[in-house]
């Protein structure tokens, strides 16, 4: 059985498994599990920054997307930023990611989200193809990033 919904306290053992094999396909982050459970645990607590969204089958959560909430000026709306998308490798390629963005932009739309943005490393193909595949297209923004 199939389901997906907001993501649990209780679920935060298994979304670090899924950030860790993520963290290992980017070139920019490295895993720290004591963080990033702990940045899980902030994001559960505090539904106004967002949401972490989960799929899981036969009660084995097996992916994870998070949208995380902000503000268009040149919209004038919120808007969302879609981060930690990952599905765990025995469960790739057999349509599980694509049921996970249909159901994080039909979850961005009740919370009122006006625009998703996301960012992938440039030499992630993969990732390149399924999100055009679930019609996001390609910005011409080029992201800057300082750490403080």
């Amino acid at each position: 059985m199939i389901t997906q919904r907001l993501a649990l306290l209780d679920d935060i053992y298994e979304l670090c498994d899924l950030l860790k094999i993520l963290f290992e396909q980017e070139a920019e982050f490295s895993y720290e599990q004591k963080k990033q459970g702990n940045a899980l645990k902030t994001l559960i607590d505090s539904p106004q920054l967002g949401h972490i969204l989960v799929i899981e089958v036969s009660d084995k959560i097996i992916g994870m997307v998070t949208i995380l909430y902000t503000f268009s000026t040149a919209l004038n709306e919120k808007v969302g930023l879609l981060e930690d998308m990952i599905i765990d490798h025995e469960y790739q390629n057999k349509g599980f990611g694509s049921m996970l963005m249909d159901y994080a932009l039909e979850f961005a739309g009740s919370q009122g989200l006006k625009r998703i943005t996301l960012l992938t490393d440039g030499i992630n193909i993969k990732a390149h193809k399924f999100y055009k595949k679930n019609h996001f297209s390609l910005s011409s923004m080029v992201p800057f990033r300082k750490i403080l």
